[in-house]
């Protein structure tokens, strides 16, 4: 009987499915993170995490021909030299003190248009990196009100220039205040002979009147 013997068939062809997650690991390889179909994904995280333990077994050895082994089974499963490469060179570093669970599978929340596919995406676990102490800055000494005061004081002593330079502003301003000139008796006789003159007109005019008067 077949039971307990479950295994992810994505409802294609053995060769066909072997390719799909070898191209799929290749590019989590490549990436660090890929979005891809849950049920892939699910497919593909114990290809990629046997791979991973390939490289770690070969970092641990020390023996040439066992690496070069671990190398050559690693190239069997995944079909890319370039990504074997990376993962037995750089990427094997941040695996080697974890014991397994190498991925991370998010669900998503939208399913792929169309054909209502769940989506999800799987990412390599990276190590927490320790955050490095702040340093402290130096505070900032403040001054008092009477440190301020002597510093100005002696800013004044120091500075020679300042009394003659106030001398110098206020002879400039007594030669710049405008004079105002008051209003002079000259002024108001001016218009006294246009005065004369009317009373005059006004005399004669009324000796006018009177003569036109009958008796």
């Amino acid at each position: 009987m077949r039971h307990r013997k479950h295994n992810h068939l994505l409802g294609v062809k053995t060769a066909h499915r072997i390719s799909l997650i070898a191209n799929l690991s290749c590019s989590l390889i490549d990436n660090g993170r890929i979005k891809t179909t849950l049920a892939k994904a699910r497919a593909l995280r114990p290809s990629i995490e046997k791979a991973i333990t390939l490289a770690k077994k070969a970092h641990a050895s020390d023996d040439a021909a066992k690496k070069v082994h671990f190398r050559r089974q690693a190239i069997a499963r995944l079909r890319s030299k370039t990504a074997v490469k990376k993962l037995f060179d750089e990427l094997v570093e941040q695996f080697s003190g974890r014991n397994g669970g190498y991925t991370r599978i998010y669900k998503l929340a939208i399913p792929r248009l169309g054909d209502a596919a769940d989506m999800a995406i799987i990412e390599f676990v990276e190590e927490i990196q320790k955050k490095k102490p702040k340093k402290k800055r130096a505070a900032k000494k403040t001054k008092t009100k009477p440190e301020e005061k002597e510093e100005e004081s002696s800013k004044e002593e120091n500075s020679p220039e300042t009394s003659e330079q106030a001398v110098e502003s206020a002879v400039v301003e007594e030669d710049t205040t405008p004079t105002t000139v008051e209003p002079s008796e000259e002024a108001s006789t001016i218009d006294l002979p246009e005065s004369k003159d009317k009373e005059e007109d006004q005399v004669v005019e009324e000796k006018k009147t009177a003569e036109k008067k009958p008796d």
